[in-house]
């Protein structure tokens, strides 16, 4: 794990490591609304789904 973290840490690895942590967050982001927009549909509240985006 310590090699690991020296060559995570190492300057020319640092923005492809902030890279991946972007991507994860904005992929969870996506999913989770994915995932409430589905809901909606199911439920028959199709003209919620705007609304819950912009919250």
């Amino acid at each position: 794990m310590e090699q690991f973290i020296f060559i995570l840490t190492r300057p020319d690895n640092v923005p492809i490591a902030m890279l991946l942590i972007a991507v994860v967050i904005c992929l969870y982001v996506a999913l989770k609304q994915a995932f409430i927009s589905d809901r909606l549909i199911e439920e028959g509240r199709e003209d919620e789904i705007y609304e819950k985006m912009i919250e």
